[in-house]
């Protein structure tokens, strides 16, 4: 039975597939692991749900809705072109009983790639509602510059274009 129709079934079903091993596959083969984790993200839905807004031209918004948790059960990492956003629950009260849960209490881990140079500029959690602010900060050498027509690139730039003087030296006769 291929991968596809396993989930067919399965969504048919009324079940919900959280993961699947794929370590038996790491063990057998090279170079394919990024294959596998797209086929394991592709199975989960994305939970917590979030929205990317684009602010202006170089600052974006993600939002993500993490009720539930609090400030010291979520982290935030970027490493390189990646941001890794995990949430992970603390253990409950042992005394305390729930009749309904409607509120989502697993752990999350959660990848956005960003473009290059863009950085994590602040995060706040307010209402259940996770803000992560991005801006592109982009070098000086790749921000577009004016050049003057006529100018060598090699030549070293001058004040004026009036010619020099050279002064004769008086002790030289």
């Amino acid at each position: 039975m291929t991968g596809h129709a396993l989930v067919s079934m399965l969504l048919k079903e009324d079940m919900v597939l959280k993961s699947f091993d794929y370590s038996p596959f790491y063990r057998s083969t090279v170079g394919f692991d990024r294959l596998f984790d797209m086929l394991d993200n592709s199975v989960r839905p994305d939970w917590p749900p979030y929205d990317i807004e684009k602010l202006g031209d170089n600052e974006y918004r993600i939002s993500m809705a993490v009720a539930g948790f609090n400030q010291d059960e979520i982290e935030l990492t970027q490493t390189g072109t990646e941001l890794l956003v995990t949430g992970q629950k603390k253990t409950e009260e042992a005394n305390r009983q729930v009749l309904h849960r409607g509120i989502a209490q697993r752990n999350f881990k959660q990848t956005f790639d960003l473009a290059s140079h863009v950085k994590v500029a602040g995060a706040k959690l307010e209402n259940g509602l996770l803000s992560v602010d991005l801006v592109r900060e982009l070098p000086e050498q790749l921000k577009p510059r004016r050049i003057e027509i006529g100018a060598s690139a090699t030549a070293a730039p001058t004040q004026n274009n009036e010619p020099k003087q050279i002064e004769q030296n008086a002790n030289a006769a």
